[in-house]
């Protein structure tokens, strides 16, 4: 194939995986594995880039193209909405020549079996091109943001002094940040590791056994990694092990486990005698937590089930420590998936916070006397995270908070909630996470 129509194979694909999270609703995740088997290896790490910057931007790209369509194109056209927005993108924040994106997007309409479409779309980004569009700012606050309106009003309301900074973070690109084994060593050790292999890392005093590394590496290139002596996983998403685990033994719970990250932290950090349980409700989500633990050499319990009904599941002995990292609107990690912003509806938030509250409900019954709840999620969300602990403790008087995190460095990232406290995202290139620490009390 010559390169002509690799690259308009590539701008093409890149357009379907956006059309299939745009008009069809589908996962970016999911679509892109279906789409990079398509694309040969080493075109992959640009098919990502373009259809994360083009979902990323989407409201200002959609902007553009609404300004130089002279009419709306049909529905079944939606692909070249989004092979538009894909050349828009290419032109306003690559470095890819403009006579390269100019050919390969006019060609790739033709692969999209679009080829009345083509004339179009060449006339479209020589207009953008000319009339420098890009360099001109929109005028409506979704565009000027790219978020979606619903969203920019719960952020303002919620945090009225941070939300253009939260705003910020989701349209930044996530770094990429791993967990050192401490079955292994230190996060100092491997940053010495690291260098060896000439990659470049920052610890973070907060979280003990997290690595930023300054340039995002393929994890098959970590020192280490298949041996299970490194996992990758948000700094963030590392610090409520530990508060869990202190000086702890017994049964662990992880409530909704998959894909395992935080399980594995559980078992690096807890002493002998601990057994972790892990529920997750979607079994093949709980085939990738086996896989993690197998990677990392660690056993626990796996049972696909509703965690919310443990009549189904429970052996009746109670737990010492559960963790509840409950389903959310993932507000906290949109860095790291854009499409949140187009698959998520402000209806979903009420919805959620009653399953995050049933779940609590349910949970804290299989917790011993004395033991400990972490309730975790990747919102920034009031509705989904303090409010739904202050109705949780009103109506249990067995259940009071702690404060969460012994390491006080982690004070000067949290901010401190009506219950439990919170991370923004982008606070020292971290994701956006909640947590609250409950007790249950005689």
């Amino acid at each position: 194939m010559s390169d002509k129509k690799k690259g308009a194979k590539l701008r093409a694909t890149a357009a379907q995986v956006v059309d299939a999270v745009v008009t069809g609703g589908r996962s970016l995740d999911a679509a892109l594995l279906d789409a990079e088997e398509r694309i040969p290896a080493e075109d992959r790490a640009l098919l990502r880039l373009l259809c994360y910057g083009v979902l990323r931007q989407h409201w200002l790209l959609q902007f553009w193209v609404a300004r130089l369509l002279d009419r709306p194109l049909k529905k079944r056209d939606s692909v070249i909405n989004a092979l538009l927005a894909v050349g828009f993108y290419q032109i306003s924040d690559t470095r890819i020549p403009d006579h390269a994106v100019v050919s390969a997007t006019v060609e790739a309409a033709r692969l999209l079996k679009r080829p009345k479409h083509a004339a179009l779309v060449n006339a479209i980004l020589r207009t953008f091109l000319r009339d420098r569009i890009f360099e001109q700012q929109p005028s409506n606050e979704e565009a000027i943001h790219n978020h979606p309106q619903w969203l920019l009003d719960a952020l303002a309301a919620d945090w009225p002094d941070d939300w253009r900074n939260i705003v910020s973070a989701n349209n930044a690109r996530a770094p990429m940040w791993l967990r050192v084994n401490a079955r292994h060593g230190t996060a100092a050790d491997y940053i010495g590791r690291l260098e060896e292999q000439g990659i470049e890392g920052k610890l973070l005093a907060a979280a003990p056994q997290a690595v930023r590394l300054v340039e995002p590496q393929p994890v098959g290139t970590l020192p280490g990694f298949t041996e299970g002596h490194v996992s990758v996983q948000d700094a963030a998403a590392q610090l409520g092990a530990e508060w869990l685990v202190h000086g702890l033994s017994g049964r662990i719970l992880d409530a909704c486990a998959a894909p395992g990250g935080k399980s594995g932290h559980l078992l690096e950090l807890a002493g002998a005698g601990t057994a972790l349980t892990c529920i997750d409700i979607d079994e093949s989500r709980l085939a990738s937590v086996a896989d993690n633990l197998e990677r990392l050499g660690l056993d626990a319990t796996l049972i696909a089930a509703d965690a919310s009904n443990p009549e189904q599941w429970w052996d009746g002995e109670p737990f010492s420590a559960i963790l509840l990292d409950a389903p959310c609107s993932a507000s906290g990690v949109i860095r790291r998936h854009p499409d949140i912003k187009l698959l998520r509806r402000s209806t979903d938030i009420n919805q959620l916070a009653a399953l995050q509250l049933k779940m609590l409900n349910a949970l804290w019954p299989l917790l011993a006397p004395g033991g400990r709840l972490l309730y975790v999620t990747c919102s920034v969300l009031a509705a989904e995270n303090d409010n739904v602990v202050a109705r949780f403790l009103a109506a249990n008087e067995d259940a009071q908070e702690d404060q969460v995190l012994q390491n006080y460095n982690i004070r000067d990232l949290m901010r401190d909630k009506a219950c439990g406290q919170q991370i923004l995202p982008g606070t020292a290139e971290l994701d956006g996470f909640y947590f609250a620490g409950l007790v249950k009390v005689s």
